[in-house]
């Protein structure tokens, strides 16, 4: 997999911009590319070379040919844009959701390698990481082994993201009006009302969705310690409200309305609505969280 991900992400937003008609055409100079993009000089002229190679943009003044129309195609795919551990998480999560891991269910780290296209030391350092929360746990001689977690842990779990999520939403609605965050929002916000469209035969693909919203809210508030965490209680939660097969469209579909007023909330940048959007959308995703548990067995701790 390749590894030049701030190139191919500066990349795809540059083709968002171009496409939303937020950048000019001719293309600005690359001063001005660098600051709406907030990258290097190197990785801006990276992007400019792609786009004449690719015939985006033609001419020492960069300007779009008339017949030249900005295709899916153009895009560089998500599992080139993201940092190796997002794309493991991501691959492990459809993993467990698809297959509908149980408890009890070994893991085999050298197929997990093979299927998700990366090296075995990316699925060991992975599998490590959730290991510390009890999610997983290393059996002598046999490998790894899915533990899963209580009604109480949970709840706990719960808690911290709240704390979490409620402070990075405030950040967000104070961003400034040139932050990049919005642009991504308004992304997102285009990708919920399609899925919202195709709801019928696209309800499995909330989850990937909800994952990538809750991250972006969290990008407002970049802090280490939390963004770690944060990858943990993001993961465990997604698994076991989606492992709950029952009624998942139509819980899929409330989910989706919700975080559509949510991202209205943080467009408007009222803080007391984003705050009441928030709380709302967490208070729901706690009682499909315990009903999750309930559904799958798990105890009271």
């Amino acid at each position: 997999m390749k590894t030049d991900t701030v190139f191919k992400k500066s990349f795809n937003r540059t083709l968002d911009l171009m496409v939303r008609g937020d950048i000019e055409d001719p293309l600005p100079s690359e001063n001005e590319l660098r600051r709406r993009l907030c990258v290097s000089r190197t990785t801006i002229r990276k992007v400019l070379k792609e786009l004449v190679d690719r015939g985006v943009v033609v001419g020492a003044e960069r300007s779009r040919p008339e017949d030249r129309r900005i295709q899916p195609i153009d895009y560089f795919p998500d599992i080139e844009t993201m940092p190796r551990n997002l794309h493991i998480e991501q691959q492990f999560m459809e993993w467990m959701l698809r297959g509908d891991t149980k408890p009890g269910t070994l893991i085999n780290v050298l197929d997990l390698a093979r299927q998700f296209g990366v090296a075995t030391n990316g699925i060991r350092e992975f599998l490590i990481r959730f290991g510390r929360f009890g999610l997983l746990g290393k059996r002598p001689n046999s490998g790894w082994i899915f533990e899963g977690f209580t009604e109480d842990f949970a709840l706990e779990l719960f808690e911290i993201r709240v704390m979490f999520e409620l402070r990075s939403a405030r950040f967000f609605a104070r961003q400034p009006d040139h932050a990049p965050l919005w642009g991504k929002l308004e992304a997102l916000k285009r990708a919920h009302l399609d899925l919202l469209g195709e709801i019928e035969h696209r309800f499995h693909d909330f989850s990937s969705l909800d994952n990538r919203f809750h991250r972006l809210i969290n990008e407002a508030s970049p802090n280490r310690f939390i963004n770690d965490f944060y990858e943990i209680i993001t993961f465990i939660f997604h698994y076991h409200y989606q492992w709950n097969k029952r009624d998942e469209k139509q819980r899929n579909h409330a989910a989706l309305i919700e975080h559509l007023a949510y991202i209205d909330a943080l467009l408007s940048r009222d803080v007391m609505r984003v705050e009441m959007a928030a709380n709302a959308h967490l208070a729901s995703a706690k009682q499909t969280l315990l009903r999750s548990l309930v559904a799958s067995g798990g105890g009271t701790g």
